[in-house]
C-alpha cells in the first residue's frame, strides 16, 4: 500500500467516526427534546407533591416511573385527566399499576 492509498483509508475513517458522531448527537438531542416535552406535560397535570413522589420513585425504578409518566401524558392528550392529579390520587394509580407480588411460603417437613 502507499502513502496516498493510506491517507485515503485514515479520512474515510475519520469522515465514517465524524458522521456517526453527528447521528449520536441528533439522538442525544431528540431525547432530550422528548424529556422536556413530557416533563412541561407533567407539570401542568401533577400537582407538586405528586411530581415529587414520582421523581422520588424515578430514583430507584427509573424505567417503571417512565412507564408511568408515559401513560399520565397519553391519558391528558386523550382527555381523559381533567383535573391536576393530587398526590393520594397518584398513590392510588401506582398501586393500581404495581404488578402483583408473588409470595412464596416455605415448609419444612419434619
Amino acid at each position: 500500500m502507499g502513502e496516498d492509498e493510506l491517507a485515503e483509508i485514515r479520512r474515510r475513517k475519520i469522515a465514517e467516526m465524524q458522521q456517526h458522531a453527528a447521528i449520536q448527537q441528533q439522538e442525544i438531542d431528540r431525547q432530550q427534546q422528548q424529556d422536556a416535552q413530557m416533563q412541561m406535560a407533567l407539570m401542568q397535570i401533577l400537582e407538586p407533591e405528586a411530581r415529587e413522589r414520582l421523581n422520588t420513585i424515578k430514583l430507584t425504578r427509573q424505567d417503571f416511573a417512565r412507564a408511568v409518566e408515559q401513560q399520565l401524558v397519553m391519558l391528558a392528550q386523550n382527555g381523559r385527566i381533567q383535573n391536576k392529579i393530587t398526590d393520594e390520587q397518584l398513590k392510588v394509580i401506582l398501586q393500581q399499576v404495581t404488578p402483583a407480588k408473588r409470595e412464596f411460603n416455605i415448609r419444612r417437613r419434619g
